[in-house]
């Protein structure tokens, strides 16, 4: 089995070669072109040189191309598949204003020609052949496995709490354009998905002595903060023994923030303190964001009075500015700035998690989950409402990635918490003295069975918060009704919708049939329904007596374990019958 993670600016790979009677041994790919030999890191840069449309490099060795005009480099590609949710109100204000409604995040364009599905397949396709390299240099007799489990494998992908099936649609067009899997079917059965926060709950179990504080019937947080979203859920502990079984308490949150917002803090406090310095240049600001991301944010703790980033040498002076011999001195205010408002949204999604419950532990994961400043921050507020911040015992940069893979080995959360209420539209029978069907009268028609029909209603399936085990599934029972006999039946179609309001709706639409705000298509599931033909029957309108043709049929729809399936189910000659159906997701470009 082999797991990925893409943070926002990083990447990782975990794996594991299961065989007969020997303990799972969980491996990290620490060899990456461009890095140097004894670095042993982990983690890669997630990006994507091009010039005029073509690969030029991926990885460590794309960092030579940032800044050159003949180049275009994709970086921060995740962030194009974040749903708009994520992408509006969670971006930070300004340095310095006082804006209180964030506006919408930026998103560096991709390369010219170049579209999302290409990025993201060329750089999957890049860390799997990595991984094999790895693999093979580090395994005995390494090539031959690779090749003889190479369509065998468990392809894991991590994806942050705020993605749904949209988002697992795209990433398996991308692998299989990236040549990771053989055909839609083959994507369907050997790609699994994890949320980053389900990933990191395992890994923080794995990494933080869970045996001397989980306790059956504890609840406890688990808190991922990486690159650029903040994925936090609340689990109960059911059972230890013989294994442990953890269930989510509620729907998890995942907000925007994260290590990038601190930097692009950084570098609009430094343009500005530098605006009228001869080093207030782009180019020099860009180096200095740099040394700040990789030492001063690192750590920095909220204690020290200065905090100096050396970037030039010793004829770079400009005492007015701060800067003498080529380090610049910045005071604890200036960079405890940098780090307010990610904080204070971090601090906030925490607490709406929680929502008023009283728990011991909240385990502390993820690279910018590392940083002693956000640490503290959290201490200040939970040590007061009792709670202790758990942090593991190893750098918990890899935590997604690793984790991964022991949560496909373990699998020790049994159900999930729906982060929203999901259904679909219904078209009931057109009601005159309902109200709210008067003033939707322009959409109403007229069925084949005689009656009018107004679409529109808001079926729900799952409302938020319900906990939903391996095995929850929705049954829908639908027809299709002709007012003559069809030669033949098409394919069969209804979209899935998500309802991310505070209350309830009982309409996805508003009384001119425009979609609700707060709701969106989540995918849709289609069926050939050609095979039923023979099943068609023919019935007798109640109201209008003409005749009409008839078909039935279920839809049964598995919410359980981390992505969704479907299946068509019929009766025929008295048995009941069933048929694949196909999860289709929108594209992007």
């Amino acid at each position: 089995m082999v797991a990925t993670n893409q943070s926002f600016n990083e990447g990782a790979v975990s794996f594991a070669h299961v065989y007969p009677n020997a303990p799972i041994e969980i491996q990290m790919i620490t060899k990456w072109p461009g890095q140097p030999e004894a670095a042993g890191d982990s983690k890669i840069p997630t990006l994507v040189a091009y010039q005029n449309k073509e690969v030029i490099a991926c990885g460590a060795e794309a960092r030579d191309f940032l800044g050159d005009e003949e180049y275009e480099v994709a970086r921060w590609f995740k962030l194009h598949l974040h749903p708009d949710s994520m992408k509006v109100s969670d971006n930070p204000p300004a340095y310095g204003s006082n804006e209180s409604s964030p506006s919408t995040i930026e998103i560096p364009p991709l390369p010219t020609g170049v579209n999302l599905t290409q990025v993201y397949s060329t750089f999957l396709r890049y860390m799997f052949i990595c991984s094999m390299t790895f693999f093979e240099a580090n395994t005995p007799n390494g090539t031959a496995i690779w090749n003889r489990l190479r369509n065998e494998m468990v392809i894991i992908l991590c994806t942050p709490n705020g993605w749904d099936a949209v988002q697992q649609g795209f990433l398996k067009r991308a692998a299989l354009q990236a040549g990771l899997v053989d055909s839609a079917e083959d994507a369907d059965l050997r790609i699994e998905f994890v949320t980053e926060g389900e990933a990191s709950v395992h890994y923080a179990l794995a990494r933080t002595h869970g045996h001397t504080w989980l306790k059956k019937g504890s609840i406890f947080a688990v808190t991922d903060a990486g690159g650029s979203t903040v994925d936090s859920t609340l689990y109960e502990c059911k059972e230890l023994t013989p294994k442990v079984i953890l269930e989510e308490v509620c729907a998890s949150e995942c907000v925007q923030a994260g290590g990038i917002f601190v930097d692009r803090e950084a570098e609009s406090m430094l343009k500005e303190k530098l605006k009228e310095s001869k080093f207030g240049d782009d180019a020099t600001v860009h180096d200095m964001v740099d040394i700040f991301e990789k030492k001063t944010k690192r750590l920095f703790n909220g204690t020290q009075d200065s905090n100096i980033i050396d970037f030039g040498g010793r004829r770079d002076n400009d005492r007015e500015h701060s800067i003498i011999q080529g380090k610049i001195t910045l005071t604890k205010s200036e960079v405890g700035r940098t780090f307010d408002d990610v904080t204070m949204r971090t601090v906030n999604s925490c607490l709406k998690l929680l929502r008023g419950r009283k728990i011991q532990y909240l385990l502390l994961v993820g690279g910018f989950g590392e940083s002693p400043y956000l640490r503290s921050r959290l201490k200040e507020v939970f040590t007061n409402k009792g709670t202790e911040i758990v942090t593991a015992e190893e750098p918990s940069k890899k935590a997604a990635a690793e984790g991964a893979t022991i949560w496909y080995t373990k699998q020790l959360v049994v159900a999930r918490a729906s982060r929203y209420t999901i259904g679909i539209t219904i078209c009931p029978k057109y009601n005159a003295k309902d109200r709210e069907h008067h003033l939707r009268k322009r959409l109403v028609y007229d069925d084949a069975d005689g009656f009018k029909r107004l679409p529109g209603e808001f079926r729900v399936w799952v409302n938020k918060d319900t906990k939903m085990d391996q095995e929850f599934r929705m049954e829908y029972a639908s027809r299709r009704n002709y007012t003559t006999k069809p030669a033949s039946l098409a394919k069969f179609s209804i979209e899935v919708l998500a309802w991310e309001g505070d209350s309830p709706t009982k309409w996805t639409n508003d009384s001119n049939g425009e979609i609700l705000p707060k709701m969106r298509r989540l995918c849709s599931v289609q069926a050939d329904l050609s095979h039923l033909l023979p099943h068609l029957t023919q019935q007798k309108s109640a109201t209008t007596g003409s005749k009409y043709w008839t078909v039935q049929f279920k839809v049964l729809i598995t919410f359980g374990g981390t992505r969704l399936r479907a299946r068509l189910q019929w009766t025929e000659a008295g048995k009941t019958k069933e048929g694949p159906i196909q999860v289709v997701t929108d594209s992007f470009s």
